[in-house]
């Protein structure tokens, strides 16, 4: 006899909701034999047109951080250093703390580079080589996918 699965619409509409508040991709739920999974594709390298308020006080984008790779061939450079997990990128070792690096920064090998969360464990992430910091992808307490490029480092 096979075996009844009880479609639940409420629990996929919370999975989407979840799925946007945290940027993430995709996510499975299971409970009871009866498996969810959800996926939204994303767009790579989307231009966005800032929102201008005279309401709102103007915000200047951190000078260490780029929003979106200008170059895709960065995503082949040599000194890219990407995610190694799904989780939250913290630039600093806590709130109002200076970041562990920024643009220019030289790093030596082993150095921690940023911090990625996941399951409430944070990961530091080394610099695999010395070299100076070219690019930063990473904004800071945002989520990050497995692989997600996050920065570059130039060989010394």
């Amino acid at each position: 006899m096979a075996a009844v699965f009880n479609f639940d619409g409420e629990a996929v509409r919370k999975l989407a909701e979840i799925l946007i508040e945290t940027g993430l991709t995709e996510i499975e739920y299971e409970a009871e034999g009866n498996r969810i999974y959800v996926s939204r594709q994303m767009i790579a390298n989307a231009t966005v047109a800032p929102l201008v308020s005279p309401s709102l006080p103007s915000v200047q984008p951190q000078s260490s951080v780029v929003a979106a790779p200008s170059n895709l061939d960065l995503n082949k450079h040599p000194g890219a250093v990407r995610s190694p997990m799904v989780g939250t990128v913290y630039l600093a070792s806590q709130p109002g703390a200076d970041p562990f690096i920024k643009v220019g920064d030289t790093v030596s090998v082993g150095q921690t580079l940023l911090i990625v969360e996941a399951m409430k464990v944070m990961n530091p992430i080394k610099s695999p080589s010395a070299g100076k910091v070219t690019h930063i992808f990473a904004k800071d307490a945002s989520p990050v996918e497995y692989d997600e490029l996050l920065l570059v480092i130039e060989a010394a």
